[in-house]
């Protein structure tokens, strides 16, 4: 089964007290990647140029073999500064990210029609132009959303809602995420899946607390996976799970136990190593 991931494509700079290190992330390519990882064919469709950035970007998903439709930026390629120095990430963003945009070109929608499941991630909802391009490209399409709002990279947090909650209907599964569910609502996760779980299946993640889906009134839950090997760094852990469920769903499996199950344990190896790829150990 054929996936097409939509959505955002960087450089990521990370930043410690020891340095800088740059690699490629967004997380519709770390999402693309992992499900090339899980062994499920992926296609790339996002904003970036053919600048040294773009170059890196294109090598890295050569390297796991994730095609790819690179919608060019008079920008550059986007960055994303991640400073680490003091505890916990804090991020900024170049102008080429805030300012990202897919112009969906016919072989673009071509591929989104053909494939069997569409997946986005890290998309400007709050940019109605480019919402209401997306909506027309899907349409007919298996969808399966995670919003990744973050602060910085997203200009309107009211319309970038308002938005989710006109295409969630339209969903085969939204994921949302604590930080999602105070970024957009300023409320905790269980009272925002409630608005959105009567319309779609809904994946909750709640970073230690492990994750649940809501569907059809029922819910199922796992908690973290536990390891003696220690966190390195946990960037990655929410692309992991969302390609982790996607490629579950593609490979037919419907048991939601088992779904979280595997989706908890790439999350927890994912989180043993730096940078955003996808790990299964």
């Amino acid at each position: 089964m054929t996936v097409v991931v939509i959505g955002d494509a960087l450089i990521d700079e990370m930043r410690d007290e020891h340095g800088s290190v740059d690699a490629p992330g967004g997380s519709a390519l770390n999402v693309a990647v992992g499900l090339s990882i899980l062994g499920v064919p992926a296609t790339l469709i996002a904003m970036y140029s053919a600048d040294a950035d773009g170059r890196v970007l294109s090598a890295h998903l050569s390297r796991y073999d994730v095609g790819e439709f690179a919608s060019p930026s008079e920008l550059g390629t986007g960055r994303a500064v991640s400073d680490r120095s003091e505890g916990e990430p804090r991020y900024s963003f170049n102008a080429a990210s805030v300012a990202r945009a897919i112009d969906f070109t016919p072989a673009m929608r071509s591929a989104i029609s053909k494939a069997e499941l569409v997946a986005i991630s890290g998309f400007p909802f709050d940019n109605q132009q480019q919402f209401e391009q997306l909506v027309d490209a899907v349409a007919g399409t298996t969808v399966l959303l995670d919003p990744n709002p973050r602060e910085g990279f997203m200009r309107d947090a009211a319309l970038f809602a308002t938005n989710l909650e006109l295409f969630a209907p339209s969903l085969r599964l939204l994921k949302i995420g604590e930080e999602d569910a105070r970024l957009l609502y300023g409320k905790p996760l269980d009272e925002v899946v409630g608005y959105f779980a009567p319309h779609t299946t809904v994946l909750a993640t709640a970073g230690a607390s492990g994750a649940v889906v809501y569907e059809r009134g029922v819910s199922v839950g796992r908690p973290i996976v536990t390891s003696r090997q220690p966190i390195v760094d946990t960037m990655g852990a929410g692309d992991a799970t969302f390609a982790s469920v996607i490629a579950s769903l593609s490979e037919g499996e419907g048991d939601w136990g088992a779904i979280l199950d595997r989706a908890m344990a790439i999350a927890a190896a994912t989180i043993r190593h730096h940078g955003g790829v996808l790990r299964t150990s």
